[in-house]
C-alpha cells in the first residue's frame, strides 16, 4: 500500500508539474468546443471537465497535462495525440479511436473504454484502476489481479470479480486469482461459484506445491462447508469476513 501511496504521489506531482507549465491556445479551445474539430490543436493543459465532445476529432492534438474529467469523448478520434499526464478519471472513450496516442502518466481511473481502438498505445505508468472494458492485451495478469483486490477492498465486487475474470483469462494457471475470485464469490453469496474456484485453486497450488496457498485454498473450502454455527449467512459478508479462521496465511495473497 505505501508503494501504491507513494506511485500516486508522484503520479499527481507529475501532473501539477506538466500542468504548471503550459497553458492551452485558448482559440484553440473555443474552437474545439464550438466545432468538435480540432486536428493538431494546441490544447496543453486545457480545462476540460464534463465536455461533451462525443465525436470530436482531435487526431494529433497536443492535450498533454490536460484535465477531462469525466468528458464525453464516445467515438471521438484521437488517433496520434499526446495524452500524457491528462486526466482522464471518469470520461466515456466508449468506441474512440486513440491509435498512436500517447497516454504515459495518465489517469483514467473508472473510465469506460469498450469498444476503444488502443493499437499502439503508449500506456507506460497509465492509470487504470478502476477502468472498464480494459482490452486484456494491455495489461498483465498481475495488474488485473491487483486492480481486482482493490476493488474488492472498495467493496465493488462485480468489479473485482471482472478482474480476476481477466486476469485468469491472462493467466490460465493463476492459483491466486481463482481463489481471489472465490473470495468474492463469497461476498456476493455466490457459495456454489466460491466453492468450485477454491477447489481449482487447491488444485493448482497442490500442482504447484505452493504449502501457503495450498493452506490458504483448503481452509476456505472448510470455511465454506462449515458456516458459523451451521447456519448459512444470509447477510452480505465482507471480503475479509473469514480472516479469523484464516490467519494471515491470507494476507500474502490480498497485500494492502
Amino acid at each position: 500500500m505505501k508503494s501504491q501511496i507513494l506511485a500516486t504521489t508522484v503520479f499527481l506531482t507529475t501532473i501539477s508539474l506538466t500542468t504548471s507549465v503550459q497553458a492551452a491556445n485558448s482559440e484553440h479551445v473555443r474552437q474545439l468546443l464550438a466545432t468538435k474539430q480540432c486536428q493538431n490543436c494546441d490544447l496543453i493543459g486545457a480545462g476540460l471537465v464534463l465536455a461533451d465532445l462525443s465525436g470530436a476529432n482531435l487526431s494529433g492534438a497536443n492535450l498533454a497535462g490536460a484535465n477531462l474529467s469525466r468528458a464525453n469523448l464516445t467515438g471521438a478520434d484521437l488517433r496520434g495525440a499526446n495524452l500524457t499526464g491528462a486526466s482522464l478519471f471518469g470520461v466515456n472513450l466508449n468506441a474512440a479511436k486513440l491509435t498512436g496516442a500517447n497516454l504515459a502518466n495518465a489517469d483514467l481511473r473508472n473510465s469506460y473504454l469498450a469498444n476503444a481502438e488502443l493499437n499502439g498505445v503508449n500506456l507506460n505508468s497509465t492509470y487504470l484502476q478502476g477502468a472498464v472494458g480494459i482490452p486484456s492485451q494491455i495489461a498483465t495478469a498481475e495488474e488485473f489481479y491487483a486492480w481486482g483486490v482493490a476493488e474488492a477492498q472498495r467493496g465493488n465486487t462485480p468489479q473485482a470479480i471482472e478482474y480476476f475474470n481477466q486476469a485468469i483469462a491472462t493467466k490460465t494457471e493463476y492459483a491466486e486469482a481463482y481463489l481471489a475470485r472465490g473470495v468474492a464469490r463469497y461476498q456476493v453469496l455466490d457459495r456454489q461459484g466460491a466453492f468450485k474456484d477454491a477447489q481449482v485453486a487447491a488444485k493448482m497450488f497442490t500442482d504447484q506445491k505452493n504449502a501457503p496457498g495450498i493452506q490458504t485454498a483448503q481452509a476456505f473450502i472448510k470455511e465454506l462447508q462449515t458456516p458459523p454455527d451451521g447456519k448459512v449467512n444470509v447477510g452480505k459478508p465482507s471480503f475479509f469476513d473469514f480472516l479469523g479462521s484464516l490467519g494471515s496465511v491470507l494476507f500474502q495473497f490480498f497485500p494492502f
